[in-house]
């Protein structure tokens, strides 16, 4: 059983369900219940399709994925390089999935990077079946 995945996608449709795949994966390993892998996979195809759709205009980009179970807590990190919160062509507001995500999660973190673009931080308190 593996506790961490890391790794850098293209910024393209294809990337939301493998990094859905990614993550669900290690909360199953990890003995997550049916419905918390269902909550952790939902949280992490909004946040990297948020990355897809409007970190990069009209450029190619990456987003960067990693995740880690440590202490029956599942970490997840989503960031890209791209154009930063409120500087996409998103019209108003942060949107649905962002929201949906702070339900999913127990703790969601959004910021800016130094380096440019996104970052996302989501915990999940992961109940052993």
């Amino acid at each position: 059983m593996t506790d961490s995945v890391r790794c850098t996608l293209p910024a393209v449709a294809e990337s939301v369900p493998e990094a859905r795949r990614l993550v669900t994966s290690l909360a199953a390993d990890a003995s997550a219940s049916g419905e918390q892998v269902d909550s952790v996979g939902l949280a992490v195809s909004e946040a990297v399709t948020n990355a897809v759709m409007y970190a990069y205009e009209l450029r190619d980009g990456k987003i960067h994925l990693a995740a880690r179970v440590d202490d029956g807590r599942l970490s997840v990190h989503v960031a890209d390089d791209g154009c930063g919160l409120g500087n996409s062509r998103a019209e108003g507001g942060l949107g649905l999935g962002l929201g949906l995500i702070e339900q999913l999660s127990e703790r969601l973190t959004i910021g800016r990077r130094a380096s440019g673009g996104v970052e996302l931080e989501m915990s999940f308190a992961l109940d052993q079946i």
